[in-house]
């Protein structure tokens, strides 16, 4: 009996600790206004190197119009002066487009967290910006 309780007691340890652990770092299921906060915010609060500001309608309508798989994509290559992932490169796309639709939803758009269908797109759009990239390099 002193041996079963020990077991399960351990697996609720086990249990808790990777509950913690999961809620202390972003996930694929992350909040897109916590990534945007640990990440974003630097740069599309104050609007630094012509990032457009969060709630900033009117700078964010035609990037809005460009399409969720594109300006996700790009975004997340590096895009005009915002760097690759937001300059931090552990981000995983599923953050990262967390992050893009919470921008978009606070700044007139009505984007809801892409599906596997919608990361299929916005992967190919980054497969497509990338070899762009790698072309317009000088050798």
């Amino acid at each position: 009996m002193q041996r079963l309780f020990t077991s399960s007691a351990a697996s609720r340890l086990c249990l808790l600790v990777l509950t913690a652990m999961a809620a202390a770092s972003p996930s694929a299921a992350a909040d897109g206004s916590q990534v945007y906060q640990s990440t974003c915010a630097v740069c599309h609060t104050a609007g630094v190197a012509g990032a457009p500001k969060l709630g900033d309608r009117k700078a964010w309508t035609p990037l809005i119009e460009e399409g969720q798989a594109i300006l996700t994509a790009h975004g997340y290559v590096g895009v005009r002066g915002m760097p690759a992932k937001g300059g931090k490169p552990d981000l995983s796309i599923e953050d990262f487009a967390a992050a893009v639709v919470h921008m978009v939803n606070a700044s007139g758009g009505k984007w809801s967290q892409p599906d596997a269908k919608g990361f299929a797109a916005i992967r190919s759009e980054i497969v497509k910006r990338e070899k762009e990239l790698a072309g317009a390099k000088p050798k």
